[in-house]
């Protein structure tokens, strides 16, 4: 079968022909890949940013953690599913035995495989090999492809905003910094889970309008302050209740704290910089920050039934999988709008 694999650190991923995966578990699923989202960690993968924090993994081998497509072959111990099924598929492979599976806070598993990040095979592929614990069956009929970005973007998206959402009530302000990849998610799950009033905060025009598009109900662009001032203005100088930072970097931790209520939350999901608030600070505004990884498989269950419902949609424009570099590349450059997808 066709994978891309990641060869060489820094260097373009090569799409070469490789053996089919094989069951070798009763637990096992084979997943034919319909869509595998691009995603900036991908980037981050080539660039070997994650490569000591992912135990430096063995190269090669392909990468891809958001997947969607159809159950090829299960193992004998699965009975729920069948050859056909349109599925998406949860970032992690996970034992379902330990505290943390049992405790339903699976993507904290302490005996996990992430296919796509860990040196485990991931979707940039004809076919992946996943665990049962990990596939979530869509509707009969349901397109997969295009929905590949919720097993991530959309996931830890949605983590993210149910966090925080006891933090959120009628007259509050929730401010999405980035609107991207998953930021444009976070919109659309604040105006569905929250009362929150939905500010929108990006460098790019264009990036604004999408947003409003999805339901917010302010945008602004950041300009050199961060739109510290562009936030303070509209709370009338009190500062936002929740911020949700999809950026994490240049820049946008320091802003973020600026625009901040008394008592407010800070949830980071973007990564690259630093949060560097006083001691003091943090005690006599009571600031809440919170980190966010991916969100579990209930997690991800509970996101697909409110795109089954239609109340979260996705932007995402697919590519065949013979354009994955030079879909890299687009994503690397900021041309692409949303979600790019392999197909």
């Amino acid at each position: 079968m066709k994978a891309a694999r990641l060869f060489e650190y820094n260097q373009p991923l090569k799409l070469v022909e490789v053996p089919e995966p094989k069951i070798t578990a009763p637990s096992d699923v084979i997943v034919r890949i319909a869509g595998a989202g691009v995603c900036r960690t991908d980037l981050h993968l080539i660039e070997a940013v994650w490569r000591d924090a992912l135990g430096n993994p063995k190269l090669p081998y392909t990468i891809g953690h958001e997947n969607a497509g159809f159950v090829e072959e299960v193992g004998s111990g699965v009975t729920h599913l069948k050859k056909g099924d349109p599925v998406i598929v949860h970032p992690l492979v996970t034992c379902g035995v330990c505290r943390a599976c049992r405790a339903g806070d699976d993507m904290h598993c302490v005996s996990s495989a992430f296919p796509g990040l860990d040196g485990t095979d991931g979707g940039y592929a004809e076919f992946l090999k996943t665990g049962a614990r990990s596939v979530i069956k869509l509707a009969a009929g349901t397109d997969p492809a295009s929905l590949a970005p919720y097993a991530d973007a959309g996931l830890t998206a949605y983590h993210a905003v149910k966090k925080i959402a006891p933090a959120t009530y009628p007259g509050s302000t929730a401010v999405v910094v980035g609107v991207g990849g998953l930021g444009h998610f976070a919109v659309q799950l604040l105006r569905v889970m929250t009362t929150a009033k939905v500010v929108a905060l990006d460098s790019r025009k264009e990036k604004l309008e999408f947003a409003r598009s999805l339901g917010a109900d302010e945008v602004f662009q950041t300009g050199q302050d961060g739109g510290v001032k562009a936030v303070m203005d509209y709370t009338g100088g009190l500062g936002a209740d929740v911020i949700i930072d999809f950026v994490g970097e240049h820049g946008t931790p320091a802003a973020a704290l600026k625009m901040l209520r008394r008592h407010g939350t800070y949830s980071i999901v973007g990564y690259g910089g630093s949060v560097e608030p006083t001691t003091l600070e943090m005690i006599s505004r009571e600031l809440a920050i919170i980190g966010n990884l991916v969100g579990t498989y209930n997690d991800l269950a509970e996101l697909m039934e409110l795109n089954h419902q239609g109340k979260v949609r996705i932007a995402a424009d697919r590519f065949p999988l013979d354009d994955v570099v030079d879909v890299m590349h687009h994503l690397e450059e900021g041309k692409v709008e949303g979600r790019a997808v392999l197909v």
